[in-house]
């Protein structure tokens, strides 16, 4: 795996200290890096003291923002030039997961995955096609890259939660109907959220439908 790209970024917890108990991963946007969402992680310590979280800076610089990374290029967003994309960034994402829970001594029932916009994408892409179910996948301001192909390529069906703005200046909406309507039609457990007046964003009721997910997927109790 010598042609794979080692990832790094920044790190967080466990706050209680002492070994982890889960592994939870952002994947930035498109242009960010991974102080992005690493900001994400107290609010999210609280209810997961025992939780490591670690954001990753994707692989590329970004054409789009000189201090930025991408997972995949952007240039004309057409579905197979994603495909594409998301094909090539999948064993990177893969290699440093799989990284990470070795050296934490968990498995993929212990991992969550935290998108945001092209992280979602990739988010999905990686996780549905995993060799072992993880706890869930989060994504927020994100769609389903390469519905035409799931049902030929998918091979875990871990729990799925969507959080779209209607206001998305980005990433339409309506990309959440058409990921829904695909992951149910291969059996993924998967539920939507739509926030009025949102755009291209994470606000405050995002943060908690994901604090209840993680609860949720690991049998916690949220404070």
């Amino acid at each position: 795996m010598n042609d794979i790209p080692d990832l790094e970024g920044p790190e967080f917890g466990p706050a209680a200290g002492g070994a982890a108990q889960q592994l939870v991963v952002f994947v930035h946007g498109y242009g960010a890096d991974g102080n992005d969402l690493i900001g994400l992680a107290p609010h999210f310590a609280d209810l997961m003291p025992n939780a490591k979280f670690v954001s990753p800076n994707a692989p590329y610089p970004c054409e789009g923002s000189p201090f930025g990374y991408q997972w995949f290029h952007l240039a004309e967003r057409t579905e197979p030039e994603m495909l594409s994309g998301a094909r090539t960034a999948q064993p990177i994402l893969e290699n440093y997961i799989n990284d990470q829970l070795a050296s934490a001594e968990l498995q993929d029932r212990n991992l969550a995955l935290i998108g945001f916009s092209q992280g979602t994408m990739i988010s999905l892409f990686a996780g549905l096609r995993r060799e072992r179910p993880m706890a869930g996948i989060l994504g927020y301001s994100g769609r389903l890259v390469g519905p035409d192909v799931l049902a030929a390529e998918i091979s875990v069906r871990p729990p799925v939660v969507l959080v779209n703005g209607d206001a998305d200046e980005l990433i339409p909406a309506d990309q959440q109907a058409t990921a829904l309507k695909s992951l149910q039609g291969v059996s993924v457990p998967v539920e939507g959220h739509i926030r009025a007046g949102l755009g291209h964003s994470i606000d405050e009721a995002g943060v908690d439908i994901g604090r209840q997910f993680m609860a949720r997927i690991f049998g916690l109790q949220a404070p």
